[in-house]
């Protein structure tokens, strides 16, 4: 049950006391809860009274929960009551001064929904939508008063969800976003400003997760639970991207990709994939289904059992490349390991070599310094080791079976787990924090936003464990470069190409939270 005690103040004349929600599904019925919550007074619409009378007994529900629970007083709990009403008309929202639209994710829809309320609403009123992908500008352009259209976005559950995105049309009034920026503030929740551009902040920022997992799936690295196992135990998401996939549901996910890529006219750094397309059109929506990247029983994944450790001796003697990221920390690793190490100029004969890119592929680095790829595996060391549950290894096409199998019992012998998968440049998490981090970034770069909005609403948003820019500057600016630099020398795509603000940055060490 939602538990928000907020007690606003008494709402000063700047503030929106007649208000309206239109559309009273989850989302809209949310918003309705925290504007009665905030002391407003609502009304309620929907082009099925039914559901509006129903979302309204829910929400009275919710209240009375509450009062049960301890969690607010009967007092407040009749108020929020007494504040929310069901509309039968649109007219009857004559009196609104703030309408927010939470229907279906149309373009002509709401165009034509604002075109109408023109005529009802007063002068004065803010008409605001809650759209997640659809422009505000292409919105508002049906309105004869384009000034006072702006975007009010929130997140599902709304209660839950303690971040909102208010979005200035390229006409709106900017005294009307820092009205709206109050009323989020009264909800109790963070208000987080942004320009009117394809997925605004969150929408946007999301898209390095899970398009770089679904290129990485699709390149035939790793399936999709061991890249949820990476994700989640070396850089601490609460869910991995397929899960996450599988919980918003992919009738509701791929739409946003392909959205987000044809409205920056096809830009390679948010290229939606072949297999979420597929999957979408064969019906393996997620959870909702009981089908998706993983199967649902009871409503919970059955995950794939790791294969265990190989039962194999462990190799007779390590080599460390001396270019091998965190070299010092992987050689320590290594002797707590009771590893014989090698510290010769070149490997022995025997030795397992043992190399730690950033960016570069292990087949890249074995042709390079001329190693012997039979006995070469990589290891990421993008985070340091004490960090992470869990050390990922990477082969080439090379790699023979048995120094494959004694350098995994070698790194999992102190009990850590261990993820084992093919050559690719960048491993996974390098691949995608560095996907995350850049477009973080070139939102920077655009003005979406100011750097400290962009870490807010991703970590709120999002879930993330860090936001883009603070992930940024724990890594290391330069490091990042250094990742995405040669993600571009293997890959010859630029969707590597890093951001200028990126790049600038890195330059002059400068951290990436730092605004300009």
């Amino acid at each position: 049950m939602f538990d928000m005690t907020h007690n606003p103040t008494i709402p000063s004349p700047e503030k929106f006391q007649e208000t309206a929600v239109i559309g009273s599904g989850a989302m809209g019925a949310g918003i309705a809860q925290m504007l009665a919550q905030a002391g407003c007074r609502v009304a309620l619409f929907d082009a099925n009274p039914a559901q509006a009378e129903k979302a309204a007994a829910q929400l009275r529900g919710i209240w009375a929960k509450l009062v049960e629970k301890g969690r607010m007083p009967q007092a407040q709990a009749d108020d929020c009551a007494a504040r929310l009403n069901v509309a039968q008309s649109l007219s009857a929202l004559a009196q609104a001064d703030l309408v927010v639209e939470a229907i279906v994710e149309r373009l002509d829809a709401k165009q034509g929904l604002f075109k109408q309320l023109e005529s009802i609403v007063g002068p004065q009123c803010v008409l605001a939508t809650n759209t997640s992908s659809l422009s505000v500008t292409a919105i508002a352009a049906a309105c004869q008063h384009q000034e006072r259209v702006a975007g009010l976005h929130f997140f599902n559950p709304v209660p839950l969800m303690k971040v909102v995105e208010v979005i200035a049309g390229l006409h709106t009034q900017a005294a009307i976003c820092t009205r709206l920026s109050q009323l989020v503030r009264d909800f109790g929740h963070a208000a987080v400003t942004a320009q009117d551009t394809p997925g605004f902040i969150v929408n946007h920022a999301g898209r390095g997760y899970g398009t770089e997992a679904l290129r990485i799936v699709g390149e035939g690295v790793a399936d999709f639970a061991t890249i949820d196992r990476i994700l989640k135990d070396q850089a601490g998401f609460k869910l991995g991207p397929f899960e996450l996939m599988d919980l918003t549901a992919l009738d509701v996910s791929h739409p946003v990709m392909e959205s987000i890529y044809h409205q920056y006219f096809e830009e390679p750094r948010y290229r939606p994939s072949a297999i979420t397309a597929q999957r979408l059109a064969g019906g393996a929506l997620g959870r909702k289904t009981g089908q998706g990247f993983y199967r649902y029983e009871n409503n919970s994944a059955i995950w794939p059992v790791e294969a265990p450790v190989p039962a194999v001796s462990l190799p007779s003697s390590v080599w460390v490349s001396p270019r091998a990221a965190r070299r010092a920390e992987l050689l320590a690793l290594l002797k707590s390991l009771g590893a014989p190490i090698e510290t010769a100029a070149r490997p022995s004969e025997s030795a397992l070599i043992v190399v730690a890119p950033l960016g570069f592929d292990v087949t890249t680095v074995a042709a390079v310094d001329q190693l012997d790829a039979g006995r070469t595996v990589g290891i990421d060391l993008l985070l340091s080791d004490a960090a992470t549950q869990r050390r990922v290894l990477a082969t080439n096409p090379a790699t023979r079976s048995d120094m494959r199998d004694a350098a995994q019992a070698l790194f999992a012998s102190d009990g850590k787990p261990v993820s084992v998968i093919r050559d690719s440049g960048g491993f996974v998490t390098q691949r995608v924090l560095a996907a995350i981090i850049n477009i973080g970034a070139d939102i920077c770069q655009q003005r979406v936003c100011t750097p400290a909005d962009l870490d807010l609403a991703v970590t709120l948003g999002l879930g993330y464990p860090k936001g883009p820019l603070a992930w940024g500057d724990a890594i290391g600016p330069a490091n990042v470069l250094e990742v995405l630099f040669n993600l571009q020398t293997v890959y010859g795509d630029p969707r590597y190409r890093p951001s200028p603000w990126l790049r600038r940055r890195g330059a002059l060490s400068l951290s990436l939270t730092q605004p300009d």
